[in-house]
């Protein structure tokens, strides 16, 4: 198997990877990062379809062209069929190349609004807001599922083809039903199941956490491309490890040193778009991330999180990392894993 690319609606993507847009994480600098790192459609995080709140901090956020990610994907979610038509059609005229649909989030303050997931109950609005939507765009509109509202409601293949009947260039499915949220292991019969009865692209996600999973999703599925989520947090650089595996049967990992400078490069990045305060702060939950299975460790982000900074922040993180560059790590954390007091000595420079 090559990885070969995906296309959409017109849009060539170079291999078949594609980053998740999660609410918090997937900001703009982090997926001008995956983009670098291989993914090659990194959606936006998921704004509302009420286009007068896009105003807000967050929604600017949100709706940002840092990093000149292209082709641009927006992301946006609502329940009002004529709302959702006029936040894409505002999607489109502010450079978006493709607006996407989330009928897929879980989180119980978007259902209780009756979007998200919550609309996979009802196929008559979702093909009102689906054919809306599709009618008033000129850019592809793709939509992304779960695979039903319940396990005894798994009715993803119905909304599938009435995607692909309103003009939906292609469709995510998500391997679990709304009620499963995240709990228990992602199936892949339903998506195999939609991708047999529709002609539209379809991409598969669920714990798709490694290369070997990546394929065998890909392989029993026979979906067009893989969405990952969760297994990106702390590993942005999964993205090429999964492509040089479909690739060429290869997955080389990223050295230390490669991975120490992703992380200063995202560091910097974050203290660019957000500012200091609020940069240092996103900093935090992402170096944990980074270090959550490092030896070492836990140390390291007990006193991470007490700093203010950006140049606190720098500087722990440099001593952290260089102690593993040089396998030193038994000078923090003993065999016992006992705590180390060489982060509570170790004080930033004036």
């Amino acid at each position: 198997m090559k990885s070969e690319g995906i296309n959409i609606g017109g849009i060539q993507f170079p291999n078949r990877l594609v980053l998740a847009p999660m609410a918090g994480i997937s900001d703009a600098p982090f997926r001008h990062l995956c983009a670098q790192l291989g993914a090659a459609m990194t959606p936006s995080e998921m704004i509302t379809a009420d286009t007068k709140l896009w105003g807000s901090s967050k929604s600017k956020r949100r709706l940002s062209t840092w990093g000149n990610i292209t082709p641009r994907i927006i992301q946006i979610a609502g329940f009002d069929p004529e709302m959702l038509a006029n936040a894409a059609m505002s999607a489109q005229n502010q450079g978006a190349n493709i607006v996407d649909i989330n009928m897929g989030c879980p989180a119980k303050k978007v259902c209780r609004r009756a979007a998200g997931s919550s609309l996979l109950r009802d196929p008559t609005l979702v093909e009102s807001i689906l054919d809306r939507v599709v009618s008033r765009t000129s850019v592809p509109i793709t939509l992304k599922i779960r695979t039903g509202w319940c396990p005894n409601s798994r009715n993803g293949v119905e909304i599938a083809r009435i995607a692909e009947s309103c003009g939906v260039a292609a469709i995510t499915v998500h391997g679990r039903t709304r009620e499963c949220r995240f709990k228990g292991q992602a199936e892949y019969q339903t998506i195999q199941q939609i991708k047999a009865a529709v002609a539209i692209p379809v991409i598969a996600n669920g714990d798709i956490d490694s290369p070997e999973k990546a394929k065998s999703v890909l392989d029993f599925t026979k979906a067009d491309a893989i969405m990952i989520g969760r297994s990106a947090k702390g590993k942005p650089w999964i993205f090429s490890e999964i492509d040089s595996y479909l690739s060429n049967n290869k997955k080389p990992g990223p050295s230390l040193a490669a991975v120490r400078d992703i992380i200063f490069n995202h560091l910097d990045s974050l203290y660019s778009f957000y500012g200091e305060f609020m940069g240092v702060r996103m900093g935090r939950k992402h170096l944990i991330w980074y270090t959550q299975h490092q030896e070492g460790g836990h140390d390291f982000r007990q006193r991470m999180v007490r700093i203010e900074t950006a140049r606190e922040q720098l500087e722990l993180t440099r001593y952290f990392l260089d102690e593993l560059l040089h396998a030193d790590i038994a000078k923090f954390v003993d065999l016992q894993g006992k705590r180390s007091d060489q982060y509570e000595n170790h004080k930033p420079s004036s």
